[in-house]
């Protein structure tokens, strides 16, 4: 197959999205398939740095973030026209994957609809949790976005989906999807109720046509949400495995926090945690972001019992050294995830999460401490627990399923699945 991805962001930036499209463009071709990747081009150093690659296809973009990190490009006919411009010499298109939320999920659905191509729309995060965290004035942001996804994807007004909320804007792309696919159970769940699901999953148009396909074993009109989990290298996993210490080596509990350091992520409620439990711990954080002075600050203010490191950002297959070494990963964030990348890395190695968000805590099944509640005295009370537990040898046990449930050789064959049945 040849399948056409559409993003937001180069793949080549940096997020969460952009490493998982990598990696299964990889175990894609991998598998036989051919893929090619629309999004805007990047700008700065690191676009500068990118290697030319057959599998790109850079729309024209403007920068927008004042690192020169993140580009935009507009939605319109023009870049419609570049697109199938791009687009005309490749093999023909047998399936077109969306994994964007703004203007690289409009270009994609306006290229499936004018060339009649099926669609899967994979939602990677909680449009109304991000943009609430992240904007002074959410309710007016979302409106705009509605306002601009309606005019962008040609919508009349007496198709409007009731709202105008974040939920709303998702049902418009999944409307106009063949499948729609999640990378939790609890986000799939989410969206189920608030009515984000495939509005056209088999592209069946008549009965006698549904009837043969359910004959045939097609999933019928009445699909819901596909869980996929996003998932890491089978390599990059099989040498942090061995490459991982035999036994725990000697000394204080060890715990490490991983993430962006912005206010959805909760960093800084968790150092207050750690100064108000007074564990006797080494505590490491990982990672970057505009609220990294004031967690120093903050630190430096409470003078903690335990030592707490800011080891800033590392490469992951490093990353992945120091979560196999450590003896719990907190997960901190609540209600934003959509499905928590760093406690399934961490279960993958054997290292229990301590884990603020009961969803992902719920995913993991097991091998976790989870916080009960969301304040800074339940995440205190969460440490001291795991601390101890760490200190007497109990630690919990990570599910066992999880370390091949994890692997993106897996993820792949189930999302080759889902391009199987949306094409037939």
């Amino acid at each position: 197959m040849h399948v056409v991805m559409f993003a937001d962001q180069h793949v080549e930036s940096l997020g969460g999205a952009q490493v998982s499209m990598r990696l299964q463009r990889r175990f894609l071709e991998k598998a036989g398939h051919t893929v090619t990747i629309v999004a805007p081009a990047m700008h700065g150093p690191r676009g500068r740095a990118v290697a030319p690659d057959a599998a790109y296809v850079d729309t024209p973009s403007i920068v927008i973030t004042p690192d020169r990190e993140y580009s935009f490009t507009w939605p319109g006919r023009r870049t419609d026209r570049w697109v199938d411009a791009a687009l005309a010499s490749r093999p023909p298109v047998d399936v077109v994957h969306i994994q964007g939320d703004f203007w690289g999920a409009f270009i994609g659905h306006r290229f499936a609809s004018r060339h009649g191509l099926p669609v899967v729309h994979t939602m990677h995060n909680r449009v109304d949790v991000g943009i609430e965290a992240t904007t002074p004035f959410p309710g007016l942001v979302l409106r705009v976005l509605g306002a601009w996804q309606r005019r962008a994807l040609g919508v009349p007004d007496e198709a409007e989906p009731a709202g105008h909320d974040g939920w709303a804007f998702l049902r418009r792309f999944a409307g106009r999807s063949d499948a729609v696919t999640a990378p939790s159970s609890h986000f799939a769940r989410r969206l189920e109720e608030h009515g984000v699901v495939p509005g056209r999953p088999t592209l069946l148009r008549t009965p006698e046509e549904a009837r043969r396909a359910l004959a045939d074993g097609i999933a019928p009109a009445a699909a819901g949400v596909d869980v996929i989990w996003n998932g890491i290298d089978d390599d990059v996993l099989d040498a942090a495995l061995a490459a991982a210490p035999p036994e725990r080596a000697p000394g204080r509990p060890r715990f490490v926090w991983l993430g962006r350091m912005s206010p959805e992520k909760r960093l800084l409620p968790f150092l207050e945690a750690v100064a108000e439990s007074g564990i006797d711990a080494d505590v490491e954080v990982i990672g970057g972001g505009g609220q990294l002075r004031a967690a120093q600050r903050l630190v430096a203010k409470r003078a903690p019992t335990a030592s707490v490191v800011f080891a800033g950002r590392l490469p992951y297959a490093e990353t992945l050294r120091r979560i196999a070494a450590a003896d719990a990963v907190v997960q901190t964030s609540i209600g934003f995830e959509t499905q928590g990348m760093t406690v399934f890395e961490a279960a993958s190695l054997g290292t229990p999460s301590v884990v603020s968000d009961r969803d992902i805590a719920e995913e993991l099944q097991a091998g976790h401490w989870t916080v009960d509640g969301e304040s800074v005295g339940a995440l205190a009370d969460a440490l001291r627990a795991a601390s101890a537990d760490i200190a007497a040898g109990r630690s919990p046990l990570p599910h066992p399923t999880v370390r091949e449930r994890f692997r993106q050789s897996s993820r792949t064959a189930a999302m080759v699945d889902v391009y199987r049945r949306v094409t037939r």
